[in-house]
């Protein structure tokens, strides 16, 4: 069988991981990590590794910076198979320090941010993209351009909303060039809040809602799947890319709503249970 051709467009970074009992409270005090680390973070780095991971053919369109991390993120990437297109930011390469605890508890704090280059590869990205099976842009200001793109070629466009809560105007383009859309739940209060946001779209939708599973609403019905099960969660980084990537597979090997959505708790399982965005 072809492989499913995937092109990504979105953030990459370089990440310190700090690894706590407990997330800190907010007050003056001294704590003592379990243990930490540097890897790859960024929310199209993990659906580039998840992706890639499955078999897919997988082109990722990014912006790193002129220095030692983007070096290493390029080369992390270029070892899983990952063709990159990076366009190359005057500041630093994205950096995060990610403190978690053992339960998924996350905060992640923005340490470098890359200046927004001025685009070098804008035809390699465009044949790249009309030649892919699902165009999935992300969050970021360098990945938005190639929304309309997506839409005139006719590829469909997936893009993770992350935790919107249906209001912010940053995710506006994303949500209306959206064929489908995913996020997960931490932007609503409560159940039907989530349910009524998903009906209100009129797209095909998925939310994960951490150990109690996902969720997809499709010609309006609603499919529920649990959460697969993991023996020792090892890592949270990477999972709703995980979660995301598995479904978009089973999707493209003609799998239906209720199985994709199994393929993707296996893959975010496999995820948590390994030390790195993908397993």
């Amino acid at each position: 069988m072809r492989k499913p051709e995937v092109f990504v467009a979105g953030p990459v970074s370089w990440n310190r991981l700090v690894l706590l009992d407990r997330l800190p409270e907010a007050r003056p005090h001294t704590t003592f990590a379990t243990g930490h680390r540097t890897a790859v973070g960024g929310t199209s780095a993990g659906k580039a590794l998840n992706l890639a991971s499955l078999g897919a053919r997988v082109t990722l369109r990014t912006v790193v910076g002129d220095d030692e991390p983007g070096r290493e993120v390029l080369a992390v990437l270029a070892a899983a198979g990952v063709e990159v297109i990076a366009e190359t930011a005057e500041g630093a390469t994205e950096q995060h320090l990610n403190l978690m605890d053992p339960h998924g508890g996350r905060v992640s704090i923005y340490l470098e941010l890359p200046e927004l280059p001025r685009p070098r590869h804008d035809e390699r990205s465009l044949a790249a993209l009309v030649a892919a099976d699902v165009a999935v842009v992300d969050l970021a200001e360098h990945a938005r351009p190639l929304l309309a793109p997506a839409r005139a070629a006719g590829v469909p466009v997936w893009c993770d909303l992350h935790d919107y809560d249906g209001t912010a105007e940053f995710h506006r383009d994303f949500l209306r060039a959206a064929d489908r859309v995913f996020l997960n739940d931490d932007g609503f209060a409560h159940h039907d809040a989530l349910l009524g946001f998903l009906d209100s779209t009129g797209k095909p939708t998925v939310a994960t809602l951490g150990a109690r599973g996902a969720l997809a609403l499709e010609h309006g019905q609603v499919h529920t799947a649990p959460a697969a099960p993991v023996e020792r969660i090892v890592d949270t980084n990477g999972a709703g890319d995980a979660f995301f990537s598995g479904f978009l597979v089973a999707h493209l090997g003609g799998a239906g709503v209720d199985a994709a959505l199994a393929a993707g708790a296996e893959q975010a399982a496999r995820c948590l249970a390994s030390p790195g965005l993908a397993p």
